[in-house]
Order: structure tokens, then sequence, then C-alpha cells
């Protein structure tokens, strides 16, 4: 059964990792496809050749998330395109790690304005089309690490704790039109980000999640599919923790 036939998803940040894995997924779910990196590039064309085989319309912009008229553009163009939009998955990210004696002022702006504001941005941008049609589902990325905080990460922290902040508040504000926001938590999830990570560091974090693994994105793109569908209908506000029991 295909949850998500006749709807049109826009997902942040999606060329690669757990972006591009709820695309492909939501796809398979009968979903068409609006996407956006910071650059429309090779990557790019290849997600929009397997969403075609897939059989449904998908098609990548390039985009800026932390820009605030570059989402209000992102969205007239969406619509243009694909008439309608009944999920907005906000994803984009970046990190830039390291302890807060050495973090520069730059270092915090930087993830501060891609990771939350960009959020704000698409949120806001996106949010008559959503009250018109009386209808919608957002998905906000954020982290175990925005629930716990984790030593070297304080601005990337801070942004997906403000995420969930945003995520609860959007929900009461929106809740009454049958517009539904919610919050998904990844902890160790096997991407490119993580694939550089040393190997006796992964080794110590993998040994403290109960399940014993990573996760892999597909384990996030089966919860945003659940958030997605109408088989979360009666669910808003709510933080749903991707982790293996890494955050209980």
């Amino acid at each position: 059964m295909k949850l998500l036939e006749g709807k049109t998803a826009l997902i942040t940040g999606a060329n690669r990792g757990i972006g591009k894995a709820i695309a492909i997924r939501f796809a398979e779910h009968g979903a068409n496809i609006a996407f956006t990196d910071i650059a429309y590039n090779d990557d790019s064309k290849e997600l929009e050749k397997q969403l075609a085989g897939l059989g449904v319309k998908g098609k990548g912009y390039a985009s800026d998330a932390s820009s605030f008229t570059g989402s209000e553009e992102l969205i007239a163009l969406v619509l243009e395109n694909f008439q309608s939009i009944q999920v907005l998955v906000n994803n984009a990210g970046i990190t830039r790690d390291t302890l807060l004696l050495r973090m520069s002022e730059t270092d915090w702006d930087a993830v501060i304005t891609v990771n939350l504001k960009s959020v704000f941005n698409l949120t806001k941008a996106i949010q008559k089309h959503l009250l018109s049609q009386r209808q919608g589902s957002i998905i906000n990325m954020s982290s175990v690490v925005g629930l716990s905080g984790n030593a070297g990460q304080s601005n990337y922290a801070a942004s997906k704790a403000g995420i969930l902040g945003f995520t609860k508040s959007i929900a009461m504000e929106l809740g009454s039109r049958n517009i539904r926001v919610n919050a998904i938590a990844p902890g160790f999830i096997e991407t490119e980000m993580t694939a550089k990570i040393p190997e006796e560091y992964r080794k110590s974090w993998v040994d403290k999640i109960p399940l014993k693994r990573p996760g892999s994105p597909a384990d996030v793109a089966d919860v945003s599919v659940f958030l997605a569908s109408d088989l979360s209908a009666y669910v808003t506000g709510q933080v749903i923790s991707v982790c293996g029991g890494m955050h209980t």
C-alpha cells in the first residue's frame, strides 16, 4: 500500500544522506518530490533519475534554506511546478564542531543560521499555502544532541534544541487548521558525515547504543513516512527519537 499517494513533499538538503533516503522512500510510497540542496549538481540529477524510475515526478532546486527571501522564492517556484505541497521536511543542516574555547563567532552563526533559521524560513514561507488548503505535515529534523547536549557541539546542540521549541510552538499555532508539526531526533546514523569519524570513536558510540548498531538513513526515512502520512493524523507537537535507544 502506498501511504503518500497524491501528495507532494518538499525536502531540503536532499542530495545525499538522510534527505536523499527520505526522498526515495516517499517516492516509493507514491509522493511527488521537490527537493533542494545548496547547489543543483550531478547528485541532484541522479536523484531526479531515481525518482522518475519510481514513477513519480521529482525535481531538484538549488536553494539556500538559510535565506529568508530565497525560501519564499523556492516555495513560489515549487507551487508553480507542482500546484500544491502537502508535506515539508526541514532537513538542511551543517556542523562546525569544536570546543567553545576554540569556537569562532562565524562557527556559531553559520550553524544557527543554516540549521535553525532555515526551519523558520521555510515554515514561514509555506504557512499561507498550508492554511489555505487546511492540511499539511511539517517534519523538522532535530537530533538527540538537541535533547542531551554534546561536548564540542554547543552550536549544533543549540540549533537542534531550538528546532524542538519551534516545532512544539508551531504545532500549537497551526493545529486548528489540521496542520501537524513534528520533529525527528536521529541518533548515530551512518552517513557521509559520520563516515569521517575515527573508528575508535565510532566503536565507543555504538557500544553505548542498546540496539548495538548505528542507524541507517532508511531508519529515519521510515519514521518520516509515518509522520507524513495519514497514519499519524492525531500526532502533532511530538519528538520521535530514532536512535536505537541511545536517548531514553
